[in-house]
């Protein structure tokens, strides 16, 4: 008999690029995948937040750079992925919350050009970089529990988070046999100062609660576990679907 051995969580020598990294989710994923062995690169608008923490992590002894970067900028997405990445786990995006016919042509614009353009071209080129290099790679989307159902109020981000799920099964077919894998992870309420309103509001925080079935909301740490997995080779038979960290919200 031969004991089946453990998958690897390593990511050493793997080159990294994360988006929307300078806080929150980003700047979780950033943490985790560096701390897994990678060179990380935490790319967003924000350069001096970036900068403060690039320099936290290289305290800690992690590989990382800085990359101010609008991902909304088609020529910038161009420009990155003049080298491949291993990993691109891309976590920028963008809510602007309104009843449904309430909703303004200029925040839907704004929200589907990052959530799902900048998505969809920053999968493309990533994609084009690895095949052209003869590299496998591992991409990832920081989507929502929003992308599989719906919310009070969240019409145009929901639409924008199902958009990205569709895509990331069409890509995933597009480019298994190269060896690239893209899926998502779909996150509930996580606590961060971005969502600390919604928090606040106690219809909100009551609606919430009603529909997360484990007795508490997200925290940035539940979601780096899932980006290390997604990453790694311990992942190497998974592409085209989502991770659900919802703490059961879609369950219900």
């Amino acid at each position: 008999m031969k004991l089946p051995k453990a998958p690897s969580f390593d990511l050493t020598g793997k080159r990294a690029l994360v988006t929307g990294a300078s806080s929150g989710i980003g700047l979780g994923c950033a943490v985790a995948l560096a701390d897994a062995g990678a060179h990380v690169v935490l790319a967003a608008r924000r350069a001096k937040v970036l900068g403060e923490a690039v320099e936290l992590m290289r305290k800690e002894g992690w590989s990382a750079e800085a990359l101010t970067f609008d991902q909304s900028d088609m020529g910038a997405i161009d420009a990155v992925f003049e080298q491949p990445f291993d990993v691109v786990l891309n976590s920028a995006g963008l809510a602007r919350h309104s009843p449904a016919v309430e909703a303004d042509p200029d925040d839907f614009d704004a929200v589907m050009a990052l959530n799902v353009k900048g998505a969809y071209f920053l999968s493309a080129r990533a994609a084009q970089a690895l095949m052209a290099a003869g590299k496998t790679g591992s991409i990832i989307h920081i989507s929502s529990q929003m992308g599989h159902v719906g919310g009070i109020d969240r019409t145009v981000y929901c639409a924008s988070k199902h958009a990205v799920e569709g895509m990331v099964k069409a890509m995933a077919i597009e480019w298994g046999k190269a060896g690239i894998r893209i899926n998502t992870i779909c996150p509930t309420f996580v606590r961060t100062a971005l969502t600390q309103p919604t928090f606040d509001n106690p219809e909100r925080y009551k609606w919430i609660m009603e529909k997360i079935k484990l007795p508490r909301v997200a925290e940035v740490e539940d979601i780096m576990g899932a980006a290390l997995f997604l990453a790694s080779d311990a992942s190497a038979m998974v592409t085209g679907t989502s991770m659900l960290v919802d703490g059961g919200w879609t369950a219900g």
